[in-house]
């Protein structure tokens, strides 16, 4: 299905039966990717007074709890209440859900025991786009291992201050990454890079988004897709999420 779009006055094609799924699947398993040291997901029955809510135990409908965080147990978005003193609400503030995104692969420069992601190599990831909506980062090497990987204490990638307040001086609002976190996973609570990329406390930028913990797949280009960020009406400074990626034809 070909779809015609113009947005902010360009015009382009895209094939909505072909999206590119660049979420990470929630499953209460251990095999499930994880980070910040928190047991996998629950989904258990909802039982009491004769009641229980699964077929194959007797019931009539399958009807579950399920307990999870959004920060750790896979892909999720937040606004900026993640690092304010104040709850802001992500479904509040992200009210738009397509943009131009550039999916950039960048190898982390190796740094005192540390990999990270240094303004130089966003400025040299964006030449030929240098001011998309969103900026989607592939680490490299990007191992299939990234979908069930358990990433407590093993201090991943992570984005310089400078990186970021590259990214948001360019004017780009959604920050896409397959870490746990544009930060260090250990750095004393700093935050650097949430706090640059959102400007707080200077100036926030409330309708801006980071969703960390994607992945994508190996076969896709960099190039500039379509994005649509789209994530579940949750009241809570992150939710979990489901970017899907569209070429531009």
């Amino acid at each position: 299905m070909i779809a015609k779009i113009e947005h902010n006055g360009t015009k382009f094609k895209v094939d909505l039966l072909k999206p590119i799924d660049i979420s990470i699947e929630i499953s209460a398993t251990p095999k499930s990717v994880s980070a910040w040291y928190l047991d996998p997901m629950n989904i258990e029955p909802v039982k009491g007074e004769g009641f229980v809510g699964a077929v194959k135990e007797g019931g009539s409908v399958n009807f579950r709890n399920i307990s999870f965080n959004p920060h750790g147990h896979s892909t999720h978005t937040e606004c900026l209440g993640h690092i304010t003193p104040e709850v802001h609400n992500v479904n509040e503030h992200i009210t738009t859900f397509f943009f131009t995104a550039e999916v950039v692969s960048i190898v982390p420069e190796k740094i005192d025991g540390d990999e990270i992601i240094t303004q130089d190599q966003i400025v040299s990831a964006l030449k030929s786009n240098p001011n998309p909506e969103a900026i989607v980062i592939r680490t490299l090497p990007n191992y299939d291992s990234k979908i069930n990987r358990q990433y407590s204490n093993s201090n991943p990638p992570y984005l310089t201050e400078d990186a970021a307040l590259e990214v948001r001086s360019r004017g780009i609002k959604h920050l896409l990454i397959d870490t746990p976190s544009v930060d260090k996973e250990v750095d004393g609570g700093k935050l650097l890079a949430h706090h640059a990329f959102w400007n707080v406390p200077e100036s926030p930028r409330f309708d801006c988004s980071i969703t960390e913990l994607i992945y994508v797949p190996t076969e896709i280009q960099d190039d500039t897709y379509l994005l649509n960020l789209g994530f579940a009406s949750i009241n809570n400074d992150a939710s979990p999420s489901k970017p899907v990626l569209y070429r531009l034809l």
